[in-house]
């Protein structure tokens, strides 16, 4: 009987249960404690942007921006198709409408040949997501932003310490967004960022993340009692977390290196095979250095895909496919996402399939992946 190895597993570094306990010993674990402060301090410090914020997900720091851009009814958002709802989430609760883009055949990072086409006088804002870590063409897409004076935000949940010809992603939008998930390279279960390149947003910022109060500004001396001054919600994540966090981002390198092995791996050894089968590996430009979040193989059809997760599943292999296309979906739809054509989202949806892919996969376990993957021919 074989081990199971599955798709993914949270992965500790040796000072999780450590932090946690001084977090417990300073009795103070709810929001904006000692290691909130060091995780955000670290990572203003590590990627050169104005202010880092820790949220509850990448999910509320990405409504945290819809907020901040004061998304309202009417406005329009331009976003991939192929990504996770809450890229898109995030401003339709603010009453935006959704303009669905396609996606490059390399990167699948949002098509910025398109975005020309799909701007109008109520885009309010560009969505770019750097699908697996691998960094969307953010120079076209600002200039094409900057001609209309439309804001952009990264949504960079796969791409923390990657870089774009030589600039780490998150610093390129106004705004971006980062996400600790267990899923992520860096992780404490449930967590995100919100990273301010632009000063003028700071101050809401705090003002919103402490459910539309000026508390920071209290704490700080500057006013002399705190109260409601603006919307907002609590995006505080306890300390708690923040902790657990403290304790990945410290190990950080240490990470990165794992996972490119982990990565490198993979290519080297189904390079072959990929080829012989007509089954496309993960594309990533010259200038574009990735944090090694992912590998996916693009299957020739859905049907190879289908049959290839249940090759590796009798094995006891662990696989899954990625995001279904929103404007397909029954929400994407009702926004009028059926009307618009995405054919490379469609495609790329329906025949790709993500590897077992964390921090501690061992070169055994990865060996019985890659010789099991090659068994299978199409």
């Amino acid at each position: 009987m074989t081990e199971y190895i599955p798709f993914n597993r949270a992965s500790l570094t040796g000072n999780e249960f450590l932090y946690i306990s001084k977090a417990l010993e300073c009795c103070h674990i709810s929001g904006d404690g000692r290691f909130t402060k060091q995780c955000q301090a670290l990572l203003e410090r590590e990627l050169g942007v104005a202010k880092a914020l820790l949220t509850t997900s990448c999910t509320h720091a990405l409504e945290m921006a819809a907020l901040l851009l004061d998304i309202q009814s009417g406005d329009e958002v331009i976003v991939p198709s192929f990504t996770f709802v809450s890229t898109v989430n995030a401003f339709v609760l603010r009453g935006a409408r959704p303009v669905f883009c396609d996606i490059r055949r390399d990167t699948l990072n949002l098509d910025e040949s398109l975005l020309g086409k799909l701007v109008t006088p109520r885009t309010k804002a560009i969505l770019a997501v750097h699908y697996a870590g691998v960094g969307c063409e953010m120079e076209a897409i600002l200039e094409i932003a900057g001609k209309h004076g439309i804001a952009v935000v990264e949504d960079n949940a796969h791409g923390l310490f990657a870089k774009y010809k030589g600039k780490n992603l998150g610093t390129f939008g106004c705004l971006a967004t980062q996400s600790f998930h267990e899923t992520k390279n860096v992780t404490c279960g449930e967590g995100g960022a919100l990273l301010i390149n632009e000063k003028k947003y700071i101050e809401r910022a705090e003002i919103i993340r402490e459910k539309g109060t000026n508390r920071n500004q209290f704490f700080r001396g500057q006013v002399d009692k705190y109260t409601w001054v603006d919307l907002g919600s609590s995006y505080l994540p306890s300390d708690v977390l923040a902790a657990f966090l403290y304790a990945q981002l410290e190990h950080r390198e240490e990470i990165q290196r794992q996972r490119r092995r982990i990565w490198e791996f993979y290519r080297e050894r189904l390079e072959s095979w990929a080829e012989e089968n007509g089954v496309r590996m993960p594309v990533v430009p010259d200038h574009c250095e990735q944090p090694w979040h992912m590998f996916y193989l693009l299957m020739p059809s859905l049907e190879a895909r289908q049959e290839f997760i249940a090759h590796l599943k009798q094995d006891d292999i662990g696989s899954v496919f990625h995001y279904v296309p929103l404007h397909l979906s029954k929400m994407g739809r009702k926004f009028g996402g059926k009307e618009r054509a995405c054919p490379v989202t469609e495609r790329t949806s329906g025949c790709l399939v993500r590897l077992p892919f964390y921090n501690d996969l061992n070169e055994t376990d990865q060996a019985r992946v890659v010789s099991v993957v090659r068994e299978f021919h199409v």
